[in-house]
């Protein structure tokens, strides 16, 4: 039988970071390739602990559950919100598959095929898979240190009236850039202006390596979810463990019901017994002191990482020493191909994710993502060194 595929489907990329991490099955391969955590961190007893109390109170874990996601948890996710400044109730908040189903879902109820969408340059590759899926057209703007360029913003906004704008304003991926709380307020103006919602990607936020800094929330910062233009989703992945794939939106509670007509078609509910053991995890765990003690650690990993690259003397190589999350984005000489290097990386022994992949139009190509949280020590030491070796060869031969 030959298969006709959706025109949706037929155009779809492979996510790059999905292929690569295929290349790096096998002790000796090094990976700074996806964004890990270090499963040495994960809090496998509290979780165990937590799991285990679950099934202990009976089989109701394993029931259907409601669409919008265990009450219980949607009522402690709401206090941990407002201790952000984000106030909001239940029937404001949606838990799903991790926070990458609530931009699919978000994404799904607030477009057309044929809509644009405006993001960052460059931005978080997966978005563009969900982009791309729904039929999106997408312009990306450009970007600093400090976030979107607002002008550069206002223009691509009156030229072609994009329909939303997806964001990751702290500690984004893949750049680890944090926005300045003066660029956030002018593009939440702006957006509110044109009447263009705003998804809020914030899986990285509370990974930070200073506690003195504190970044606002775009949500926060507009102080309302009834009638507001932030859309806002988060996920235990970074904080927790990735497996647990729990993630949650808030906003308008009109929207936020749509959404749940939505996700019913797609999955019914996520995983209760996931939700359920992430609430009772809640209940007696020190998340707070867990995300302290891994942004600690992660803030040292990167630390050991920029000192090595110094080390090395490279030329025509710069980066911006991170704050926070879980990468660092080099730009690499002018003229050289970050997806031909990596072919000689792997060869070498060690992955990266070219950075090619995270950007919408007009990709500049001799930039790469590395991150930093997964390995540590000796490893880090050699992923570096080999990767150094890589660039050195292969700048010699073009």
């Amino acid at each position: 039988m030959n298969y006709r595929f959706s025109s949706r489907v037929s155009q779809l990329k492979s996510s790059a970071v999905r292929d690569i991490l295929k290349l790096t099955q096998g002790k000796d391969m090094i990976s700074f390739a996806g964004g890990l955590p270090a499963e040495e961190l994960f809090p496998v007893q509290a979780i165990r602990e937590a799991a285990d109390h679950v099934f202990t109170a009976g089989t109701g874990a394993l029931q259907y559950g409601l669409t919008e996601g265990y009450m219980p948890l949607r009522e402690q996710l709401c206090e941990r919100m407002a201790a952000k400044q984000m106030h909001v109730n239940p029937e404001q908040m949606i838990l799903t598959t991790g926070s990458q189903q609530a931009i699919d879902l978000l994404v799904g109820v607030l477009t057309e095929p044929g809509d644009t969408v405006l993001v960052e340059k460059p931005t978080y590759l997966a978005s563009l898979q969900v982009f791309a899926l729904h039929g999106l057209k997408v312009i990306a703007a450009e970007s600093d240190e400090d976030g979107i360029i607002p002008e550069d913003a206002e223009r691509l906004i009156r030229e072609h009236r994009p329909k939303l704008l997806y964001a990751v304003p702290t500690f984004g991926n893949p750049t680890g850039r944090v926005w300045s709380v003066e660029r956030r307020k002018k593009l939440l103006a702006l957006c509110k202006q044109n009447e263009m919602p705003i998804i809020e990607d914030d899986p990285y936020g509370d990974i930070t390596f200073d506690e003195c800094d504190q970044y606002p929330t775009l949500f926060s910062l507009e102080g309302q979810a009834e009638r507001g233009a932030v859309f806002y989703t988060s996920t235990f992945s970074k904080t927790v463990a990735p497996a647990l794939r729990s993630g949650w939106a808030i906003g308008d509670s009109s929207v936020i019901g749509m959404v749940a007509k939505v996700k019913q078609a797609a999955d019914l509910h996520s995983s209760a017994i996931d939700q359920q053991i992430l609430s009772q995890l809640l209940k007696g765990f020190d998340l707070d002191g867990h995300i302290r003690l891994i942004s600690k650690s992660y803030g040292e990993r990167m630390i050991e990482m920029h000192e090595l690259l110094k080390r090395q003397g490279l030329q025509d190589v710069s980066w911006v020493k991170p704050k926070g999350g879980m990468f660092l984005w080099l730009e690499l000489p002018d003229g050289l191909d970050a997806e031909a290097l990596l072919r000689c990386a792997v060869q070498k022994g060690v992955a990266f994710v070219p950075g090619s992949s995270f950007y919408a139009e007009h990709p500049q190509r001799n930039t790469a993502r590395l991150n930093y949280t997964y390995n540590t020590g000796a490893r880090t030491k050699q992923g570096v060194e080999r990767f150094v070796e890589a660039l050195g060869e292969f700048t010699a031969r073009s």
